[in-house]
């Protein structure tokens, strides 16, 4: 399973959802969204819609690449960890983005989810 599908099914997931529900969601019946994530057919834009006002990233489930996190909407908390950050040296930051993504990874594990892993830049 690969593409569309395949990303798919990782929002789906990501969200916790079943095939059922997250079909419902979209409009469609378990069997339509297992043969959307399967690869065996195309979703269309109005069931895309749906799914997308319930927090799927379409541009993911499109294209492979997430949408990228828009600065003007990050918390004070998120800004004062970016700043941070960006005080560090090169070899700090390194060992933060290590960290962070070994984090990331254990919880997916413990949650059951796969959340897609942003590209290192």
């Amino acid at each position: 399973m690969s593409g569309i599908g395949s990303r798919l099914r990782q929002e789906r997931e990501r969200l916790g959802l079943s095939q059922k529900v997250f079909g419902e969601i979209g409009g469609v019946e378990a069997n339509a969204q297992g043969r959307y994530e399967s690869g065996g057919r195309a979703p269309k834009a109005d069931y895309l819609s749906r799914v997308a006002e319930k927090g799927v990233d379409i541009l993911f489930v499109l294209t492979g690449s997430p949408t990228p996190i828009q600065l003007e909407n990050l918390s004070q908390v998120e800004e004062k960890v970016l700043g941070n950050y960006r005080a560090m040296f090169k070899e700090d930051q390194d060992a933060i983005r290590r960290l962070t993504s070994t984090l990331a990874e254990h919880c997916s594990v413990v949650n059951g989810k796969s959340p897609p892993i942003p590209k290192e830049s």
